[in-house]
């Protein structure tokens, strides 16, 4: 089993569900008590999203490179990221490790392409839904297209991911606003919608959508789950 270095804190309410599934899948891999070898760097969610307000994304950048670098010296194999919106600075956080960055893209793209899905809408906090690394690296990997909501739903989307679920709170009419949101994406051509922020998965699960759902969280910790165990099962290699 390799150690992953998880980067969190961004918020921890999703990073604490990515401790309890990236636990729970190896558990479920290897059976009887085992549980994950993890290390974990965990930010001052404040900090950072004053950087993403003031769109100093460079200061971001090293400020979670450093951080990487930190877990990579204390014995990460492989950095899982515990946050959407930050992957805006992944080529800062790579040029700072020599270590894997498990890319949350990719495992929800891989999905997506096991899916036969061409096209797909976008769940996230504006940063995501509007700047370029997720629809870019979708499209040119797994030539994959998106579609996000309007401007006035991407408004409501981040309203409630930063007000709401990153301080714990789970509303019930929060939860209908997203499941219209996702229906106006089907109306546009949307075949899957992604739960693009690591929080949303703890408001809105596959089942309250008419969409195929791809929740990123669960997705992406499953991915590290595989990079740690690397062919382990049952305790054995």
């Amino acid at each position: 089993m390799r150690t992953l270095g998880i980067l969190g804190g961004m918020s921890w309410e999703s990073t604490a569900e990515y401790y309890r599934l990236i636990n729970r899948g190896t558990a479920e891999r290897l059976g009887g008590l085992h549980s994950a070898r993890l290390v974990m760097h965990s930010v001052d969610f404040a900090d950072v999203a004053a950087l993403q307000r003031a769109g100093d994304w460079k200061a971001a950048g090293t400020l979670l490179g450093e951080a990487a670098s930190q877990l990579e010296q204390i014995g990460a194999a492989a950095i899982v990221l515990a946050t959407n919106t930050m992957h805006q600075v992944a080529g800062d956080i790579e040029a700072a490790i020599t270590v894997p960055l498990i890319h949350i893209v990719d495992p929800t793209g891989d999905a997506l392409a096991r899916h036969g899905v061409r096209r797909a809408g976008l769940l996230g906090t504006r940063y995501t839904m509007e700047l370029p690394f997720w629809r870019e690296r979708l499209r040119e990997r797994y030539g994959i297209d998106l579609v996000v909501p309007d401007e006035a739903n991407r408004a409501l989307v981040h309203r409630v991911i930063f007000d709401e679920l990153c301080l714990g709170r789970i509303d019930a009419d929060s939860r209908a606003q997203y499941v219209a949101v996702t229906e106006r994406l089907r109306d546009s051509g949307a075949e899957a919608v992604i739960f693009g922020c690591t929080e949303i998965g703890l408001l809105l699960k596959p089942e309250h959508v008419s969409l195929p759902a791809f929740d990123t969280t669960a997705l992406h910790a499953a991915a590290a789950v595989s990079f740690s165990l690397g062919g382990e099962e049952n305790g054995k290699t």
